[in-house]
């Protein structure tokens, strides 16, 4: 498990890292507090939008994992084709959407200062829809056949071209015009640009120097792998909608209050979501060797599997935890310097310090029931736990009980402890079906 997750967490740190730095860049304009607060809406409104897409594309942990544990290669080449069409089809509508949403924004009453940079920085990363699905299905094939170590190269490398075109886009260095916030839309922009083609690439090679003869299969339409693709991934892309929702609405009402608020929000979603990526990582680990073992026919190595990426993901949120009640003020400082900053960013992660095991098993056992096949039940889970409960209650803790961000944070907490309760137990139930009817499936064998 380890071997196999750990170039997946770097590579999703360095994923999230993108977005650090793009916090921390911008961070240091002279507005600082708008700045920073229009890459989170901006960013949040995008993944909401975009990320759907992608959601999508998670079908093919199931499909690629089991077809490579069944020894079928071909197989996961014709999923991988299937799935480059379904990009093609998903992107101009996605692209359509984020535009669409773009003239709404003033009717949630964000606050016009933050607003007004935020238009400019969604018409940059606008353009990154295509090559970022097309990354994400090149990903979630290369990784369903143990393909881990391009990824992570991939992603750190990428860290510095983002890096080098934040410097140069956003302070006008090289001889480039100042672009400030929208500078730094665009240099995201470049830099899955280069992520898509980069794997691309690798791919090719790959396919050349191992004779898997993916350039050799039938390139056709297939409607029915493309209607399986969609059946297992839109209840996991209607997960992740979910979550990238609700922090997208939470979000929204945090910018009704000040924008030092609205700075603080972002901090911590950022320091938060940098611990999430690495129970992510070990939860793409837990599907693609939850679903080799399912291929194998072998249900006792899929529970392993699973309860092993449990206990790992969950033991490193536990550290997580200790460090956001050990050393706030640090964590902060690295961002801002502001004293309202500070103080509200202070107390909205001793909250996140409280859901982050939870944070951990939820992301996890999603991963090992996305490995069996199993997408519907995660996202019902999320459905009622965020929406019907942990926004509403967060909503009346902010306004009614004059909590501020903090309340916002304390209702979505709250959530997440359910969500993770419940997909813990739903695993525990998935492992002992699979052992049952793979149990029976060798008693018939017999007979």
């Amino acid at each position: 498990m380890l071997r196999l997750a750990g170039p997946l967490v770097l590579a999703e740190l360095g994923w999230m890292s993108m977005g650090v730095v793009d916090t921390i860049m911008v961070g240091h304009l002279p507005n600082s507090a708008e700045a920073i607060g229009a890459v989170s809406l901006g960013g949040v409104l995008f993944y909401m939008i975009a990320l759907f897409g992608a959601g999508v594309l998670l079908g093919l942990d199931t499909l690629v994992s089991q077809s490579f544990g069944a020894g079928d290669v071909e197989d996961c080449h014709h999923s991988l084709i299937n799935s480059i069409y379904l990009v093609l089809i998903m992107t101009p509508v996605l692209m359509a959407t984020v535009w669409i949403a773009i003239p709404l924004l003033p009717r949630f009453g964000v606050n016009p200062a933050v607003l007004d940079l935020t238009a400019p920085f969604l018409k940059a990363v606008l353009w990154s829809t295509f090559p970022l699905l097309l990354y994400f299905g090149l990903r979630r094939y290369l990784q369903g056949m143990n393909i881990v170590k391009p990824i992570m190269f991939v992603l750190i490398t990428a860290n510095l071209v983002n890096l080098a075109g934040n410097w140069i886009l956003i302070y006008g260095h090289l001889g480039f015009q100042t672009m400030g916030v929208a500078g730094s839309g665009w240099a995201t922009c470049i830099s899955r640009i280069y992520m898509a083609v980069a794997l691309c690439a690798y791919l090719l090679y790959y396919d050349w120097k191992h004779k898997t003869n993916l350039r050799k299969i039938n390139f056709g339409f297939d409607v029915d792998r493309i209607r399986e693709l969609i059946r297992l991934g839109f209840p996991a892309a209607a997960q992740m909608t979910i979550e990238i929702g609700i922090f997208t609405l939470a979000t929204v009402v945090i910018g009704r209050l000040q924008p030092a608020a609205l700075a603080a929000h972002q901090i911590a979603l950022n320091v938060a979501s940098v611990t999430y990526m690495v129970p992510l990582g070990i939860s793409s680990a837990a599907a693609v060797r939850v679903g080799q073992a399912i291929g194998r026919r072998d249900a006792d190595a899929a529970a392993r599997a699973g309860w092993a990426a449990l206990m790992i993901g969950m033991g490193f949120m536990s550290c997580a935890a200790l460090a956001f009640v050990l050393f706030p003020q640090y964590i902060v400082r690295i961002y801002s310097f502001d004293p309202a900053v500070m103080k509200i960013g202070v107390t909205l992660l001793a909250v996140a310090a409280v859901f982050q095991i939870f944070d951990g098993m939820q992301i996890v056992a999603s991963g090992a029931l996305r490995g069996a096949g199993e997408t519907k039940i995660p996202m019902l889970t999320y459905g009622v736990a965020y929406w019907v409960i942990g926004l509403p209650l967060g909503y009346y803790l902010c306004f009614d009980r004059g909590w501020g961000a903090t309340g916002v944070w304390a209702g979505l907490c709250f959530g997440l402890v359910l969500i993770g309760s419940v997909l813990l137990l739903v695993w525990k139930r998935k492992v002992t079906q699979l052992q049952q009817q793979m149990a029976g499936s060798r008693v018939a064998a017999v007979s």
